[in-house]
């Protein structure tokens, strides 16, 4: 299981994109008024409104357990949000498989 990325709310998620391009180098994966995604060399950082997405980690995997009530996005990407015994969100987010 790898980290994939870490979820943070804010105001202007395309805004916020730009942002970390412009001062860190950052890839934009995709920008818009409610959900962008950046990719750096070792991690992505996706930049939510609140009203959409908690705060979150989120780790890459291969399966969901059964039972996990699975949400799709709009990316194609799937996953399961899920909180650990000390109150923090997790997301386990498996990606549209490349074709």
């Amino acid at each position: 299981m790898k980290l994939d990325h870490i979820a943070l709310q804010v105001e202007n998620p395309k805004e916020a994109a730009f942002w970390y391009q412009a001062n860190f180098g950052a890839i934009i994966l995709h920008a818009d008024s409610t959900w962008s995604f950046v990719q750096f060399q070792n991690i992505k950082l996706a930049f939510v409104v609140k009203r959409q997405h908690p705060v979150h980690i989120a780790f890459e995997v291969d399966e969901f357990q059964e039972g996990d009530v699975i949400k799709e996005h709009r990316d194609g990407s799937k996953s399961v949000y899920k909180k650990d015994p000390f109150g923090n969100i997790y997301e386990l987010i498996k990606y549209k498989e490349k074709e």
